[in-house]
């Protein structure tokens, strides 16, 4: 079944290795084989990966991305997600469900979840940017 994209004027998409930037009117299309979709509000640049939390979401992104190097990238996640449970053990539930979509090799919802990852780790941190700004 193909997959179904819509695109706002000027919208870009991430299609495999391509990008795609939307013209002025509102666009669809379909996707008919498997290849690695993202939005352009969901592709974090490795800049942004500045939190524990975005730099899981960046490996994971990178994993979904470039298949080539997924080992390089598995063993580094692996390595992060330890060091943020031992850090912060109310993440757990959001790196098992992570670790699983990515063993699975579900991609795109293991990013969501690490999305909500890093909105957690921004409620967390939230009371250190306050007090620090004071």
């Amino acid at each position: 079944m193909p997959l179904k994209i819509r695109l706002k004027a000027h919208e870009k998409i991430l299609l495999g290795n391509v990008v795609i930037t939307n013209g002025e009117r509102p666009a669809e299309f379909f996707v008919e084989n498997k290849v690695s979709v993202l939005r352009e509000k969901d592709i974090m640049k490795e800049d942004a990966a500045t939190t524990p939390g975005r730099r899981l979401y960046f490996l994971a992104q990178l994993m979904y991305m470039d298949s080539g190097n997924q080992a390089s990238y598995h063993a580094t996640y692996w390595e992060l997600a330890r060091e943020i449970i031992t850090a912060a053990p109310s993440t757990k539930p959001f790196l098992e469900e992570i670790s699983t979509l990515l063993l699975e090799q579900d991609f795109y919802h293991a990013l969501k979840v690490a999305r909500r990852l890093v909105d957690y780790e921004d409620q967390l941190t939230e009371p250190l940017r306050v007090s620090s700004a004071d």
